[in-house]
């Protein structure tokens, strides 16, 4: 069958069939062919096509599969050609091929003319000839609507072409026409995707030729107002136009009608015009387009769903209207608020709502101050109050309009009606009074105390607490306990691979250094090895492979590569100053247009100055200038050095340590460690054992064990390591005995004197957090902030000049690069007694939330159980975990976090609530994620550190002189208010305290009055 539609078999007389005349107008993919040749059929030919389609779709389909494929090899084909003729234009005018490569995909291959690409839509130019086959072929209108919209039809895109389709169709009987346009109509569905299907399209074009009466279908109402129509000529507006106002989906699709065109869309057609224009020139009925408006608000909806309707509305302009008044009434209660203004509006403009007129007054008020939007309460208010002032008796008819003012959820408006209440108490009779009464309960207790100087005492008794919040212990976390550190691994050349582990490359180092048999026993390495081309060894294996390997052949390591230098290129555009007819002008021009003295003086000019000639080196002799050229100008781009910058000696590299922006800190200690090893077994200065070996396997070294072992130096005549010695150090634990630190006093070699000044007086690093945007530093803690900050961390030790200290307790990079972050779940282990240290490491990756590791929080989690001083370093990780929902990060995490940190005993809460606001400040943190999750751990049993929390955020969060309150720092305040009575806390806050004597009665300074008035009992 696939074969068949490209070479089809003749028959007798060597005349195609009706079916073949057919399939192989298919196989060309031109519809209009395919129409051609379906009108020519007669009857019986079109049974035998008919029959025939259905079992031919999967070999059209195949075949447009084929041609596509075929005409994207040959452009795939042309466009590898034209890729390659363009990076040899790029490189012939001096630029290297990885540029010249990266300028291709980058706007070389879309320049005109290099467009080789085939249109996938190319693959679907099967579907509509067999659609123009099956609906000039098959016999009902039936059969041809379910045919046309086959499942197998389903397209990439429509092209918008309905000719060939129609020009089938036009062939049939009228009725039969008529008949086929209902059933298309009637097809419609609402959630029908347009952007690959011409239903709606052909549906409204049939029922438009055919004058079919369109039936009552609510989809087929938003197809038509979804595609622009000529209102005033199309033979649809009479029977659909009355509709747009009963069928659903029609004001959501013309939600974002405009009168006015955007600017970038000028032609986009507007119904809102349309429609305006012609109520105006008396061509629709405007009466009938308003009452339509009002029986699509009665209908209801959401504003949304209303929008287009209220601006088609307000754009008719409609006089006022008693008739309408009850209907505009009814909107009033449940509405959308734009529907209900409307009609508040309206209502006012009719006279409805003056005195007694109408008698529409009081049913307002009370619908009015049922709503929650402040706006129409307000206005329900002051309708209250006027209708109190003009009434001439009793007002106990409006009195359970205030009882719903009362329920309101704004303070203002509460505050409102009891002052309206007050001013006329003396209308409401004994009754109206005590109902007024009983509905101020609900007020606040200062509103409700104002009410009681005139109606008697109000009970504003709170009613029973309904938080289901249960105090609860903290939940257990089992602490990793503190075993003997493993012994030396023996076998070192099956392990050297395993050494980016943090406890691994301690035993291995430490069997290296202890075991000279061990280096070179065991399975040789292989002879070939990629290790000594890298000018740089970045990770603890390479620098193992080198030990294995030096043990085992010493010397024959080769010298350090030479650094490689970036080769040098430019790219330089002329511009010369020409004057012709007394007119000067600067104009671009090729290099070979210049006469050949200039271009020589040029090319000696640049070679002075070290700059390459890049695109001019290779140039073709073009036309000469015309005209005087009084100047050239010349910008050039590109890499090279001039010959001032060239060092006078290059630098003989030391060793094949990376440099310390190359890879993170800690990372750099463990390569530390490596070189000195290295560079004493290449010297046979090893020392029998290594100082930094843990004891224990939380990294700590047990201080008479350390002494020991330097006494052990002393004896055999040792030199310690520098890097070993000073990691030694750090891995000693903070309290040591006494009688320990006696015997350390006594040791006499340089490294016993550096350990005995260690254990009398340790020195103590201070550290800090400073954040900046951009090149702004902030200098305090209100500063307004900006997104994407840059954290820069900060560490001091005195005195300086120790290497491998100089490295971890020092400022850690603010920045990350590619080797940032290696090996950072070992590096507790480098500092197990100075966690705030480690914490200040982790920072630089805190706010990278793409690039964070995954498990970043476990590696903060880590610190809990280690020694030392906390503060903003540790503090800052667990308060922005709190509120953190980048991409694939999870709450549950920070709150994890922050509960292992409370129930170990290390949680600066009020430190980790400043941070938290500064993070609410400066990143994109939101207050409700971080509130949530501080709810859950209150739940949890952290409700009291939850609350020193909120002691740390408020000061910092709450707004600064200059700044404007909004609804988050409200819900600030009140969550800290739950907070405290969870507590039970007390002490007023100094930033809470002055918002709470403010005389203003905002919800902002309200909630900051009840938080004080908890606080300060």
């Amino acid at each position: 069958m696939t074969t068949a539609v490209h070479e089809t078999d003749r028959g007798e007389g060597g005349r195609l069939s009706a079916w073949e005349t057919v399939r192989e107008a298919v196989g060309t993919g031109d519809a209009s062919r395919v129409a051609a040749e379906v009108l020519r059929l007669d009857e019986a030919g079109r049974r035998e096509a008919a029959r025939a389609l259905r079992g031919h779709i999967a070999a059209a389909r195949d075949a447009a599969h084929e041609r596509h494929a075929r005409r994207e090899a040959v452009a795939e084909a042309a466009e590898e050609r034209a890729r390659e003729e363009f990076v040899r234009a790029e490189t012939a005018r001096g630029r290297s091929s990885g540029e010249a490569h990266e300028s291709w995909w980058t706007w070389g291959r879309f320049r005109p003319g290099h467009g080789h690409g085939v249109d996938w839509a190319e693959r679907d130019d099967w579907i509509e000839p067999m659609r123009v086959a099956g609906a000039g072929t098959l016999s009902t209108a039936a059969a041809v609507v379910t045919w046309l919209y086959r499942r197998d039809f389903t397209r990439w895109r429509w092209n918008g072409d309905h000719d060939p389709l129609l020009g089938v169709i036009a062939a049939r009987p009228p009725e039969w026409q008529a008949d086929l346009a209902v059933r298309l109509a009637l097809r419609l569905r609402a959630t029908r995707g347009r952007a690959r299907d011409d239903s709606a399209e052909l549906a409204l074009e049939m029922l438009r030729r055919t004058g079919a009466v369109p039936p009552d279908h609510d989809p087929l109402v938003v197809a038509w107002v979804s595609t622009p129509a000529d209102l005033e000529n199309d033979p649809l507006t009479g029977h659909l136009l009355p509709r747009i106002f009963e069928a659903q989906g029609v004001g959501r699709a013309l939600r974002e009608d405009r009168v006015e065109a955007p600017e970038w869309d000028r032609e986009r057609h507007s119904w809102l015009r349309s429609l305006r224009d012609l109520a105006d020139a008396g061509r629709l009925d405007r009466d009938l387009l308003v009452d339509g408006c009002v029986r699509r608000f009665l209908l209801g909806g959401d504003a949304a769903d209303l929008r287009f309707f209220v601006r088609l509305y307000d754009l008719l302009d409609p006089a006022p209207s008693p008739e309408r008044a009850r209907d505009h009434l009814r909107l009033l209660p449940a509405a959308p608020g734009p529907v209900a203004e409307l009609a508040l509006r309206e209502l006012r403009r009719a006279g409805a709502l003056d005195g007694e007129t109408g008698g529409l007054i009081g049913e307002a008020v009370e619908a009015l101050l049922f709503r929650a939007e402040g706006k129409l309460v307000r206005a329900g208010l002051t309708l209250l109050d006027r209708a109190a002032r003009d009434a001439g008796g009793g007002l106990d008819h409006l009195a359970p309009a205030l009882a719903s003012a009362f329920l309101s959820e704004s303070y203002e408006v509460r505050e409102r009606a009891v002052r309206l209440a007050v001013r006329h108490a003396g209308r409401f009779s004994p009754v109206g009074a005590e109902a007024v009464r009983e509905a101020a309960s609900t007020l606040p207790p200062d509103l409700a105390e104002r009410l009681s100087a005139a109606y008697g005492e109000v009970d504003c008794s709170p009613a029973e607490e309904t938080d289901d919040f249960r105090p609860v212990p903290l939940p257990s976390f089992e602490a990793p306990a503190r075993r003997p550190f493993l012994p030396a691994l023996g076998d070192l050349t099956g392990t050297y691979t395993r050494v980016h582990d943090g406890v691994e490359f301690e035993r291995w180092l430490d069997g290296f250094v202890r075991s000279p048999e061990a280096r070179t026993a065991g399975e040789p390495l292989p002879g070939q090895t990629e290790l000594y081309g890298h000018r740089h060894w970045t990770r603890p294996e390479q620098w193992a492979e080198a030990l294995l390997r030096e043990a085992a052949d010493p010397g024959a390591e080769p010298p350090v590569p030479e650094p490689e230098r970036a080769p040098a290129y430019a790219h330089h555009v002329l511009s010369v100053r020409i004057a012709e007819d007394g007119v000067e002008t600067d104009v671009e021009t090729d290099f070979g247009r210049l006469p050949a003295e200039t271009r020589e003086n040029i090319a000696a000019a640049l070679a002075e100055q070290g700059i390459p000639l890049g695109n001019l080196e290779h140039f073709e002799e073009g036309l000469p200038i015309e005209g005087e050229i009084l100047g050239i100008s010349m910008m050039s781009s590109g890499s090279w050095r001039r010959p001032e910058e060239e060092p006078e000696e290059p630098e003989e590299p030391r060793d094949r340590l990376p440099g310390p922006d190359s890879v993170s800190p800690p990372h750099r200690a463990m390569l530390l460690r490596c070189a000195e090893v290295h560079a004493a077994l290449k010297a046979g200065t090893l020392p029998p054992y290594l100082l930094a070996t843990p004891t224990l396997t939380s990294g700590h070294i047990d201080p008479a064990e350390l002494v020991a072992r330097l006494e052990g130096y002393e004896r055999a005549g040792a030199t310690a390591l520098p890097a070993d010695l000073q990691q030694a150090l750090l891995r000693l634990p903070r309290e040591v005995d006494p009688e320990i630190v006696e015997r350390g006093g006594r040791l006499v070699s340089e490294a016993g004197v550096m350990l005995a000044r260690w254990l009398k007086e340790r020195p103590e690093p201070v550290t800090r957090v400073d954040w900046s945007h951009g090149d702004l530093e902030y200098t305090h803690d209100l500063q307004p902030g900006e997104h994407h900050p840059r954290l820069h961390p900060r560490i001091r030790l005195e005195p300086a000049g120790q290497p491998l200290l100089d490295v971890l307790l020092a400022d850690p990079p603010p920045y990350r690069r590619d080797e940032y972050g290696v090996h950072m779940d070992s590096w507790w282990l480098l500092l197990p007694s100075d966690r705030e240290a480690v914490a200040m490491h982790l920072l630089p990756h805190l706010l990278d939330g793409w690039n964070r590791p995954g498990y970043f929080h476990r590696y903060v989690a880590g610190l809990f159980h280690q020694d030392g001083p906390v503060g903003e370093g540790l503090a800052l990780p667990v308060a922005y975990l709190l509120a953190d929902r980048g991409w694939h990060r999870s709450a549950e995490r920070g709150q994890e976090l922050f509960l292992r940190a409370a129930a170990a005993g290390c949680l600066p809460a009020a430190e980790c609530g400043r941070q938290l606001g500064l993070v609410l400040r400066r990143t994109s943190a939101k207050l409700n994620d971080a509130l949530s999750s501080l709810e859950e751990c209150a739940r949890k049993g952290a409700h009291r550190e939850v609350w020193e929390i909120m002691t740390g955020l408020l000061p910092v969060y709450l707004p600064g002189p200059g700044e404007r309150a909004h609804s988050a720092h409200t819900r600030a305040l009140a969550f800290a208010a739950e907070a405290a009575r969870r507590a039970d806390a007390r002490g007023p806050i100094p930033e809470v305290a002055r918002i709470a004597a403010h005389r203003a009665t905002s919800g902002y300074v309200r909630a900051a009055r009840a938080l004080h008035g908890r606080l300060d009992r």
